[in-house]
């Protein structure tokens, strides 16, 4: 009895925790993707009155966290390819490490 009791416990908690990084890696992949569709967008030299551009560009910008200003060349679509590239391989970074830290409580 004890021991479906256990067996039962650490299915709930696979689940759970499953679901977890089911959560944990969508979300680091969807704030990646917004900030390069951002870079995409600048370097299409978008329109920035539609509303996609920016809608993209309101979310990419809290997103990037201090990385949207960390180089400041000459060029201002050099400085959203550099930075805003940086912050989305900031967040696939982040995303991988919570993910492998969520996967072991399992």
């Amino acid at each position: 009895m004890a021991e479906n009791q256990v067996s039962a416990g650490h299915g709930v908690r696979a689940k759970v925790v499953g679901a977890v990084a089911v959560v944990v890696g969508w979300t680091g992949l969807a704030i990646a993707m917004v900030l390069v569709a951002h870079v995409v967008l600048t370097v299409g030299k978008a329109n920035p009155d539609n509303g996609i551009t920016s809608t993209i560009s309101d979310l990419a910008q809290p997103l990037s966290l201090g990385f949207h200003d960390l180089f400041a060349p000459a060029d201002p679509t050099l400085a959203v390819i550099v930075n805003f590239g940086i912050a989305a391989l900031f967040w696939l970074f982040v995303r991988s490490l919570v993910l492998r830290l969520v996967r072991r409580l399992a």
